[in-house]
């Protein structure tokens, strides 16, 4: 076990980071030394389960489609989610355009300075309200995002699952003690930027961490184990069989998700679950909940007997897997070509849609090109 210097705390802990963040830490994002507060806000907003690397492309369409708050107010819901689209997480986007509307509603186009005000607006939490008031506004206010917490969790040497109670608020009261009144924005910057870049989750850089010789977590040899993980829980998993119907013109039929869900005001093919292993009746059902609810009988190619025939290959088809942060899904795929011009039937780019709709684009063009019965004879589709 290696000595160390006694850890550093409030004033002592904070100089030690700005003084590194000046020399090393990253000085280029976007949103850095503006003094925006919409700007940190979008950040902030992108950045919450979402790497920087992903995050800049997003934020440069969105602030080139909305270049201030009010923009993104008076915005349709539709183009907001399809600027989103991708990005993942989608109740972030919702949150986004409610609380646009409540910053221009409210406070008259102006993020407020004042911390528990920023926590009063849709998708801000204390952490987001104390990014926005410190690097926007100057205020000491503390943050604790993820980075935040495995540096604070390493440093001091915290030990137990950072979001049970009695640890998150000994990490919060950390935060509040150790935020300066001078520079809170270099400081918080400095805490992120260090969890980014050196105090990795795995494979950290301690040799480059300015706090090395006191980490209470490099002393003990428990850089690996802390933070401590948060305690497994199975995912439930999920199956689903989806209906790609497409016209002559590439178009796919695509329905609005408005009922609350982790695709709620996306755009989806019709998608219906089922069991893990679907037998014949509960397959046909599902066709026949498909035909009346489309309107399929009417169509002159056979919609019901081309679904039906893709029953003896189903069963062979493999799952495609969609995996979320607190599920896993698993789809099949049935596949229809109408011909003529027909209501709800979109270019999978003009509306917004989740990953697994482009997912499932693939998964019918390998289908197509594979020699399984039913589906690799509708040849007549392009994808």
């Amino acid at each position: 076990m290696r000595s160390a210097l006694k850890v550093l705390k409030g004033e002592q802990f904070a100089s030690a980071l700005v003084l590194w963040q000046k020399q090393h830490g990253r000085q280029h994002l976007p949103w850095q030394h503006t003094g925006d507060a919409y700007k940190v806000w979008l950040s902030e907003v992108m950045l919450q389960q979402t790497q920087v690397a992903t995050v800049l492309a997003y934020y440069a369409k969105f602030l080139q489609a909305y270049p201030t708050v009010a923009d993104l107010a008076v915005a349709p819901e539709q183009d907001v989610m399809q600027l989103w689209a991708g990005l993942g997480y989608y109740t972030r986007a919702r949150n986004l355009h409610a609380c646009a509307k409540q910053v221009v509603a409210r406070f008259g186009g102006k993020f407020p300075r004042v911390v528990v005000e920023l926590e009063s607006l849709p998708g801000i939490g204390q952490s987001t309200a104390g990014a926005i008031a410190s690097l926007a506004y100057g205020v000491p206010a503390p943050i604790l995002d993820g980075n935040v917490k495995r540096v604070f969790c390493r440093y001091y040497g915290i030990e137990g699952y950072a979001e049970q109670a009695p640890i998150k608020k000994k990490l919060w009261a950390i935060a509040a003690d150790n935020v300066p009144v001078a520079e809170p924005g270099v400081y918080n910057q400095a805490l992120m930027d260090l969890g980014a870049t050196c105090c990795l989750p795995r494979n950290p850089v301690c040799s480059a961490c300015p706090l090395m010789g006191s980490c209470e977590a490099l002393r003990k040899g428990m850089v690996g184990q802390l933070p401590t993980p948060k305690p497994k829980k199975p995912r439930p998993e999920l199956h689903f069989i989806s209906l790609i119907v497409q016209d002559e013109h590439g178009r796919v039929l695509l329905e609005l998700q408005t009922g609350k869900g982790v695709w709620q005001s996306l755009w989806t093919p019709p998608c219906v679950a089922c069991s893990a292993q679907p037998d014949t009746a509960e397959l046909f059902s599902l066709v026949d909940q498909w035909i009346e609810r489309y309107g399929l009988a009417n169509s002159d190619v056979g919609a019901k007997q081309a679904l039906c025939g893709q029953m003896e290959t189903l069963h062979g088809q493999p799952w495609l897997v969609h995996e979320l942060t607190h599920r896993k899904m698993h789809f099949k795929v049935l596949v229809l070509t109408l011909p003529g011009v027909r209501g709800g039937f979109y270019m999978v780019d003009e509306k917004p849609v989740p990953k697994i709709v482009h997912k499932l684009m693939v998964q019918v063009a390998q289908l197509l090109q594979s020699t399984q019965g039913a589906v690799a004879k509708q040849n007549a589709l392009d994808f």
